[in-house]
C-alpha cells in the first residue's frame, strides 16, 4: 500500500539511516580511513572548505593518511585545522604533503568510541520513532477527516511500524559492524 504519508515516512527514515551511516564512518577506528577527515573544516580563500576539496586524500597503508594539496601554500592551514579538530591526530607537513599517522587505539579509547557510537545509535532510533509518531498522527488526522477508512488507517499504521522496525534493524546492523571494527585489535 502506497500513500504520500508512507512515502514521506520512508524517505525521512532512509535519510536518517544514511545520516547515521555517515556519523559512523566519521568515528575513527585503529585503521586509517580517509573519511575521518570529512569532519575537518579548513579556513582557506575566505571560506570554510573540506580537505577533499583542496587536494587528494589517500591511505597508503592501514596506519597512515596522506593529504596531497593542489595549492601547496595551504599546507599550514590544513595542518592547523587537523590539529585543532576533535580527531586527536598529529599531522606532519614536509612542504609537499601532509602525513597523518594513525596511532593504534588502546582498550580504554576503543570502549569510549563504542559508547560514542552507541549514543549516535540512540539518536538515530529516536529520529525514526519521531518520524513514526508524525506519520501515525497524520494517518489519524486523515481518518478523522474522513479521507481514509478505518481499515486503511489501521493497515497504514501497521506499515509505518514495520517501516520503523526495518530501519531500526538497519541502524543496529551498521552499529554492530562499526563496533566490531572499533574493537578489532
Amino acid at each position: 500500500m502506497s500513500h504520500p504519508v508512507l512515502d514521506e515516512a520512508t524517505d525521512k527514515m532512509d535519510k536518517s539511516v544514511v545520516a547515521f551511516q555517515t556519523e559512523m564512518s566519521n568515528i575513527r577506528t585503529g585503521r586509517a580511513n580517509a573519511g575521518i577527515l570529512d569532519i575537518v573544516d579548513v579556513d582557506v580563500y575566505g571560506s570554510k572548505m573540506k580537505i577533499n576539496q583542496l587536494g587528494t586524500v589517500t591511505v597508503p597503508d592501514s596506519h597512515l593518511i596522506v593529504v596531497d594539496l593542489w595549492d601547496k601554500s595551504q599546507l599550514g592551514a590544513v595542518e592547523r585545522a587537523i590539529m585543532s579538530s576533535s580527531l586527536n591526530l598529529m599531522p606532519a607537513n614536509d612542504g609537499q604533503v601532509i602525513r597523518i599517522p594513525i596511532p593504534p587505539l588502546n582498550e580504554e579509547r576503543r570502549k569510549e568510541l563504542v559508547k560514542l557510537a552507541g549514543r549516535h545509535v540512540e539518536e538515530a532510533k529516536v529520529a525514526c520513532r519521531s518520524i513514526r509518531r508524525h506519520a501515525v498522527d497524520e494517518i489519524k488526522k486523515l481518518q478523522k477527516d474522513g479521507e481514509i477508512p478505518e481499515d486503511d488507517a489501521h493497515r497504514m499504521t501497521e506499515s509505518v511500524q514495520k517501516l520503523t522496525d526495518s530501519h531500526t534493524d538497519k541502524i543496529d546492523a551498521v552499529f554492530k559492524l562499526k563496533e566490531a571494527d572499533i574493537m578489532e585489535v
